[in-house]
């Protein structure tokens, strides 16, 4: 098996992604899957952490549009993704992957806190470790977790997990046939473009700290170890234009 060509990396996953073809919750063997697909990225030997988002459960942005308070309404996004992250360590665990939740909001009888060097420790272990609760502060998205513990740990990349879209398009490729897929974007043509990549937050932060994007599908079998060994699959987005 050819050697990885990461040693640490964050793989970011909607919470849409997780319900399957269902409109609301959970879907087993869409969990099932993704376990199957985390461990054989570990048996690689890469350090793997996971950001999940709670849009399966909860939409904050729906929420504040009916009344509700922006910030509690993102307190409770945020109660939804630590469901999730408890839903994947499960199934992480059933497929036999060493797997420790931590939470940015103090919930320490179902997850231990964010601490920044237990995290890496954990990793150093060959634990998958799945960072929950966001960023533990209102207006901050689950995009812009990954960016900002990417960053904490140290990760050489974001692998930026999408279900049946197989990259960047121009448009979305699910309503336009004609729709362009880009293999590379610097950070700023993202940014130019208004591309539905990652919030710019999220965006501004990778390309300040020189953090590569890899969007890709990660419902298709076995794309995550072949990224993780140094295949161009998706879309790459990072600070260096297209060679000549």
């Amino acid at each position: 098996m050819p050697a990885p060509s990461y040693t640490r990396v964050v793989l970011k996953l909607s919470g849409e992604s997780l319900r399957g073809n269902g409109n609301y919750g959970l879907d087993w063997q869409v969990l099932q899957f993704i376990a199957s697909q985390v461990k054989t990225a570990t048996e690689l030997g890469v350090q793997l952490a996971l950001v999940v988002g709670g849009g399966n459960i909860w939409r904050g942005a729906e929420a504040e549009a009916k009344g509700m308070d922006r910030a509690t309404a993102d307190y409770a996004g945020m109660l939804a993704t630590v469901i999730n992250a408890l839903a994947l360590q499960d199934a992480l665990e059933h497929a036999d992957v060493d797997t420790r939740t931590q939470s940015a909001l103090t919930i320490t009888s179902v997850a231990e806190p964010y601490i920044r060097r237990r995290a890496i420790r954990h990793m150093e272990k060959g634990r998958v470790v799945i960072f929950a609760a966001g960023t533990g502060s209102p207006y901050m998205t689950t995009d812009t977790t990954a960016a900002l513990r990417a960053v904490e740990i140290g990760a050489e990349a974001i692998l930026m997990a999408k279900n049946n879209v197989d990259g960047v398009y121009d448009s979305d490729p699910n309503k336009n046939q004609l729709a362009k897929k880009f293999d590379h974007l610097e950070y700023i043509e993202v940014l130019n473009r208004r591309l539905a990549v990652m919030d710019s937050t999220a965006l501004s932060l990778c390309m300040e700290n020189g953090i590569p994007i890899r969007v890709f599908d990660l419902f298709s079998p076995g794309s995550l170890a072949r990224i993780l060994q140094g295949e161009s699959i998706g879309t790459l987005i990072d600070a260096h234009p297209l060679a000549v």
